[in-house]
Parts: C-alpha cells; sequence; structure tokens
C-alpha cells in the first residue's frame, strides 16, 4: 500500500465561527483569570505557582514567549508577566508528557490531519525519537544511537554547506555560542534563524544607518518621552508588557501615536491589573492619536511628516530641527532636503489615504519635541521596501536630533524572547570577519569566510537539493517559513531532517527521509547534570543580559539542555580530531561564558556581571550618540519611493497573529481582542471593499494569490466584517502562509514580505 504523504497545512475546518464585540480594553483582570485558567489546565496549583512566581524575576527564569525587557528596578513581586506569558509557560510545565506508547498508536500521518492547535497540546516530548526512511511512526531511540545516526550522516557529506543548522530565538546565549562554534567548525556558515523571518530588515537598516542594528533605548526612556510613535506594530498581543511601559510614560506626560491599518484593542486602552485602578476598571487610553494608512503605505506616510516638519522649520528656523545634532552627527542632510523638496505632499497623503488633517495633528505634536521614540515591529519589516521605511523613520529622529538622549531613540520590538542574544553571540549566515578571526585565534581551526544561507536561501538550498541534512535548535521550521507546498517539499527532498524540541509540532510531520527529534529542558526545567545545577542567559530588547535559572523537575528524566546536545553531536561528529573542549563545556557553562568573553564585544566579565541581580547592558553606540558607521556619523538615507499598484478586485493582504497565539505556538481559538472565537480561517476585511466584491458577512472565499503565474490558493475562509483600511485585508498566520511566494522577500535583508501580499477573494459558499 502506498505510503500516505503528511499533510503540511492545517486541515480546513466546518466550525461555525462565533462573533462578539471587539474589545476596547487590552489586559485587565480578565487577562489574569484566563491566564491561571490556561496554566492549571496543564499543571497542579503548586507546579504553577512555583513556576509562576520566579517568571522573569531576578534570579529566575526568562520568559519563553517575547523579547521585551524587564524593568530594571521596579518589578512586581507577584505577577512581573502578562497573559501570553503565562501560556507559554503553561506549554512547558505541563504534566503530559509523549513517550513510546503515543507514538505506536499515532502515525505521523494521523498527527498531521490535526491542526497545529490539537498537535501542540498533546504534551511535552519525553525521550528521543527517531523516523526511519519509509516509516509511517516514530520510535523510541537512545540518545546515542540518535547522536551517531546525525553524526554519520554529517561525516558522509561532500560538503559541509549540504547541512544547514537553523535556530529558534528560543534557544539561550550558551547553546547559541556552542551552536555556532560547532557549525564553523564543521566548516559552514548555514545558520538560518528567526531573525531573518522578523527583525532582519532592522538588523540592516539600523546597522548601516545608524552603526548598530539594535534598539537604542533602555525601557526607562518609555517612561520619559515627550512623544512615542508605534507603527507596524501590535502590542497588545504581541508584547504585551510593553503596555505597562507606555501606561508609566502616558502618567508621565507622553502623547503615544498608533499607525497600523487596522483596529487594535492593545492601540486603544490597556487595564493595568496590578494597579488599583485596572481593578476598579479605570482604564489608560493609549493612543492619542491613531492614524489607519492602508497596508504597506508607511513610507509614503514617513515622507510626508519630514517633508511637514521640514516646512515647519522653514517657518520658524531652528525650532523644529536639532541643527547642532544634525552638524555633529549626521551626513547627507542637503541630499535629504533635496529629496524632500521633490516629494509631492497631497501625492504622498493620496497615496497612504491619511488627510492633511490627520497628519498636521501629528506634526503638532512632535515639532517642538525632542523626546521622541518609534517603535515598530514585523508591520514594518515584512515588506519588499522594509529597509527603506526603516531608513525614514530614522531620517525623522535625526532630524530631530532624537537618538542618544534621555526618552528618545529607536524601538525595534523584537519577537521571540532570545532571538536578539543569538545574534550577538554569532548565529548569523553572514559573520563578521572579525569574530570569526577571533574563532580562530581561540580555537585554532580556520572557520569558513563565505556567507551561508539566511532563511530562505535554506530552503531553496533544500528544494533544489543543494542541502540534504537540516538541524533546527527549536522553532516550528515549516510553519514559520512562507511558501508552505515549496517549504514542504524542500524538507522531504532532504535525507535527514532533526529538531530540538519541547513539544510536537508540524515541523516534525513533514520531515526528510530519516527525521529525529530531540526533547530537551525547557526555560523553566532545572537543569541538573554533572553534579551541579546549570543556568543559561538571554539578552532582551534594550540589550540587557541577564540569568535564567529554571524550577521546576522536569517531567521526564531523559531530556537534556540544549548545551548538552550540541556538545554531544559535536563529539559524536568529530570524535577526537575537534579543537575544542567540548566535555568542558557540557560539564560547566561558565566556561562556554569565559570563552564568550573572549570572543564577543561587551562580555567582559561575563561570569561575574551575570551572576548580578537584573543582569547587565551590552554596549550601545547611538545610545552615546557614537555610530560605527564608514564616517562615524549616522546616515541620512534617501530612499525612493515605492508605491504598491494593485487591480481592481484585487486586495493587500498582511498576515497577523491571533490574540491567542505566540509565533506558530496556538494557545486557542478564541481571539478575544478582535471578537472571534472558534474558528482561525477568517479574512478581516473592510465593509466598503466587501460591497465592492459583493460579499458579506460569513461568506466563505477562497484566497488567492499569483505570482509570476504561479496561483496559489487558501481555501475556505470566513469573511468577517472589520476597522481596517479600504483594500485590505488580515488574516491569521500559519494558515496563509501558503500564498507568499518564496522570492517575495524585502529588498537588502531578504526578508520574507509577509504583509503585503496581493490575493484576490472568490466567494465558494453564502448562507444568506
Amino acid at each position: 500500500m502506498e505510503k500516505k504523504i503528511p499533510s503540511e497545512q492545517n486541515p480546513v475546518s466546518p466550525a461555525k465561527v462565533k462573533r462578539s464585540t471587539p474589545e476596547d480594553t487590552a489586559a485587565g483582570v480578565e487577562a489574569v483569570v484566563v491566564s491561571f485558567a490556561h496554566v492549571l489546565q496543564e499543571a497542579n496549583i503548586f507546579r504553577a505557582n512555583l513556576a509562576l512566581l520566579r517568571l522573569n524575576q531576578k534570579g529566575g527564569f526568562d520568559c519563553p514567549s517575547c523579547a521585551w525587557p524587564d524593568p530594571d528596578d521596579d518589578r512586581s513581586a507577584v505577577a512581573e508577566y502578562c497573559e501570553s506569558g503565562a501560556k507559554a509557560v503553561a506549554e512547558e510545565i505541563t504534566t503530559k508528557s509523549l513517550k513510546a506508547d503515543f507514538f505506536t498508536e499515532n502515525s505521523v500521518y494521523d498527527l498531521s490531519l490535526l491542526d497545529d492547535f490539537h498537535i501542540g497540546k498533546q504534551g511535552r516530548i519525553a525521550q528521543p525519537m527517531y523516523l526511519p526512511e519509509g516509516g509511517t511512526h516514530y520510535r523510541p531511540v537512545s540518545w546515542d544511537d540518535a547522536f551517531k545516526k546525525i553524526g554519520a550522516k554529517l561525516n558522509g557529506l561532500v560538503d559541509p554547506d549540504k547541512a544547514i543548522f537553523y535556530t529558534s530565538g528560543r534557544t539561550s546565549n550558551e547553546a547559541a555560542f556552542v551552536y555556532q562554534l560547532f557549525a564553523r567548525e564543521f566548516g559552514t556558515n548555514n545558520l538560518p534563524d528567526c531573525s531573518n523571518m522578523c527583525h532582519e530588515s532592522t538588523s540592516v537598516a539600523l546597522k548601516k544607518q545608524c552603526g548598530l542594528g539594535k534598539a537604542s533605548i533602555k525601557l526607562d526612556d518609555l517612561y520619559q518621552a515627550e512623544v512615542i510613535i508605534i507603527i507596524g506594530q501590535n502590542p497588545g498581543t504581541n508584547a504585551p508588557r510593553m503596555l505597562s511601559a507606555l501606561r508609566k510614560g502616558k502618567e508621565n506626560g507622553a502623547k503615544i501615536v498608533a499607525i497600523n491599518p487596522m483596529r487594535e484593542t492593545g492601540l486603544i486602552g490597556f487595564s493595568d491589573p496590578q494597579k488599583i485602578k485596572g481593578i476598579l476598571h479605570i482604564d489608560t487610553k493609549i493612543a492619542d492619536l491613531y492614524l489607519k494608512p492602508k497596508t504597506n503605505s508607511d513610507q509614503a506616510l514617513l515622507k510626508a511628516m519630514a517633508k511637514m516638519l521640514w516646512e515647519e522649520e522653514r517657518k520658524t528656523p531652528g525650532t523644529v530641527f536639532d541643527h547642532q545634532f544634525i552638524e555633529q552627527h549626521t551626513t547627507g542632510y542637503r541630499e535629504l532636503l533635496a529629496d524632500l523638496e521633490k516629494q509631492d505632499l497631497d501625492d504622498l497623503l493620496n497615496y497612504c489615504c491619511i488627510s492633511k488633517d490627520e497628519i498636521q495633528v501629528l506634526i503638532n505634536l512632535i515639532k517642538h519635541k525632542t523626546k521622541i521614540v518609534f517603535c515598530w515591529a514585523m508591520g514594518i519589516t515584512q515588506h519588499k521596501n522594509a529597509v527603506n521605511t526603516i531608513y525614514d523613520i530614522v531620517n525623522i529622529l535625526l532630524l530631530k536630533g532624537s537618538i542618544g538622549k534621555p526618552g528618545a531613540g529607536t524601538c525595534p520590538v523584537r519577537g521571540h524572547s532570545n532571538v536578539q542574544g543569538d545574534r550577538t553571540v554569532g548565529i548569523w549566515d553572514k559573520p563578521e570577519p572579525a569574530m570569526l578571526d577571533k574563532l580562530k585565534d581561540i580555537y585554532g581551526f580556520e572557520p569558513p569566510r563565505e556567507n551561508g544561507y539566511d532563511v530562505v536561501k535554506a530552503v531553496k538550498a533544500m528544494h533544489g537539493n543543494d542541502a540534504s541534512v537540516f538541524f533546527a535548535l527549536g522553532g516550528n521550521f515549516l510553519s514559520a517559513t512562507p511558501d508552505t507546498n515549496y517549504s514542504a517539499e524542500a524538507m522531504r527532498r532532504c535525507d535527514l531532517t532533526v529538531h530540538v524540541s519541547t513539544k510536537l509540532n508540524r515541523s516534525h510531520l513533514v520531515h526528510g527521509k530519516e527525521a529525529l527529534i530531540l526533547p530537551c529542558l525547557s526555560r523553566s526545567d532545572k537543569d541538573i547534570h554533572d553534579g551541579k545545577e546549570h543556568f543559561v542567559s538571554t539578552e532582551g530588547t534594550t540589550g540587557v543580559v541577564q540569568s535564567s535559572r529554571g524550577v521546576l523537575k522536569p517531567v521526564s528524566e531523559d531530556l537534556l539542555s540544549e548545551v548538552q546536545i550540541i556538545c554531544r553531536l559535536a563529539k559524536a561528529t568529530f570524535g577526537k580530531k575537534s579543537k575544542v573542549d567540548w566535555d568542558l563545556f557540557e560539564q560547566n557553562y561558565d566556561a562556554i561564558r569565559d570563552d564568550i568573553g573572549k570572543v564577543v564585544k561587551g562580555f567582559d566579565n561575563y561570569n561575574e556581571r551575570i551572576r548580578v541581580k537584573g543582569g547587565f547592558y551590552l554596549p550601545n553606540g547611538p545610545r552615546e550618540q557614537k555610530f560605527d558607521t564608514e564616517v562615524g556619523k549616522a546616515y541620512f538615507m534617501v530612499t525612493p519611493l515605492e508605491k504598491l499598484v494593485i487591480n481592481e478586485g484585487e486586495l493587500i493582504m498582511m498576515s497577523i497573529r491571533s490574540h491567542n497565539q505566540f509565533n506558530t505556538t496556538i494557545y486557542g481559538l478564541k481571539d478575544r481582542y478582535r471578537g472571534v472565537d472558534n474558528q482561525r480561517r477568517v479574512v478581516f476585511m473592510n465593509e466598503h471593499d466587501m460591497k465592492r466584491q459583493g460579499l458579506k458577512t460569513n461568506d466563505v472565499v477562497d484566497i488567492i494569490s499569483n505570482y509570476n503565474d504561479v496561483v496559489r490558493v487558501a481555501p475556505k475562509f470566513v469573511v468577517i466584517a472589520y476597522d481596517i483600511a479600504e483594500h485590505c485585508v488580515a488574516t491569521y498566520y500559519p494558515e496563509t502562509n501558503v500564498l507568499i511566494p518564496v522570492d517575495h522577500t524585502a529588498d537588502g535583508s531578504n526578508q520574507p514580505a509577509s504583509k503585503s501580499v496581493i490575493v484576490t477573494l472568490k466567494l465558494t459558499y453564502n448562507d444568506h
């Protein structure tokens, strides 16, 4: 009988959408109730309380969810976490475990017929599992045999670049460092990571323009800001603890501007459950001004802002622009002004669908202010023109002298909890030559110098049979990547796929000829081996490095830490030929940190400073108005305006998270902030567009994209009328990743452009 091919996509659900009124306030007492209910579904009250009371505390463990920084001083002793963080911890601390009997009873194909929510809810993987070529069920394998299989496969490659080593943002600094060291001693820079899919555009733009691809602010700067502009970012869903910082900023007089194509609860109001006002339902209004440009027209809006600020400066010279800062710390000012002169303001505003009166309110807010913070996320970075858009954001901050002073600067809000730290310690397909020189000096091997594969290039390499071994340190690679069918075929063409994981996900089910699942400890698990208890460290959005120490007994005795897994893999691969003391690294994480201090700038005395409660800040040049660029100054960047042209009947689709979701992990089917329950295959649509296309709420449509004459279809989505800019629609991912071509990426960063996909809708069913 022919083997059934596991499904790479979530099944089409016949469930009816349940609707409610979208909420006007994020968080609040309801968030606390929902959080505890979610946690108690997975663990008993003792285990749950022990985990939650140590979550994000000094000396505790770092949240496995977003990368929002912990306060330096003012931390709640009871609940220094958000609803999303509590749900992430619940997934980790569950007492449900998957052992051999589970995999015997459930074939890979049958598991693939579940949706991502139910796949993830099965429990923690409790022992290593192996799927042989032609097999239908995973079966147990010993750790030693697993490492021997991987080592043999790697050593059998004709070229080290035939292997790909992917990293998730959950990975600690220590694990990331030894992982990149292993890959480079093996001979490849094929180190794609989740940065390639979330903030690669940020890293490219800020590095070029300011000399450092990270945020220039500290958390306190949000408390001191006069104006906070949140563009292409939804804190209520994606970084809920950010709302507390915004509340403090508001209490200190800050005005907040939200720029987003659709209505988002977290940009409207916030009820802080840790404050008396929140308990009494006295809410904090978030946005003082809410602008809704059409999707991917932010660049036009930013150019309009710069032009209008220039007009205000000419009216009252020296009162709007910071000429002293411009003279001392920037280059390209005159070229930027010349470009602004050429811009047609009416054309810019018409394109982004914002009136001159609306944007004048924004200009009046900032023209005489200098303490300005711009916050952004994937609503900016996941477009073809993302890098240029970020250049235009920074141009405005440079004109205002709003970088490197209290209450001002850049705040790209990172996604996964240590995605920034992984890059800092060497997870990058384009390594800096200085770091490679350090590796050579310290370890005595010649690291590869050629750039490796990023995520998109990795998918193409596997699809084209240019890579045959795929190793993932965390994550759900298949569900995170674009062009789902193409990516799935790429995975299937590998000789071996390996996933270091805590829970089951779809990437385990769409596999290479052979497949391994290596179960690892989670952040909340105690890491005790070789006679001592170990801890790791992570880096947050604002560059704070702090320790993370698990507090719970692991759900299985057959789990290893990520550091142990990498070190044992290295020993199985290199044998006695390695230049690195992998035994020392496995037995003593202090030895890893000592070496990070030798290799990576800013980690001097790492072991001493990481033991200080609250951690330490890494060096940040722009924060001190020091710009490590070719000319030693920040660049004003003259960018072309790139307009996305759509034809009649076409719409611009952006992918979004549900409130009950973090990245590819689905916590539940209710998105109470948007008033949707029981269904994820929905398309949020402006009522005027619905009328033009003859659609009504609850109609079922196929969503279609057509790039280079390749038609891609995401079937059976329910139409929902929503407050979103005209000519735009929004859908949850990963359900619509199938529509995003693998080549549809940002110029300069090669980041998938998942938030500006041109689609059409085809009615398949209506019930009216």
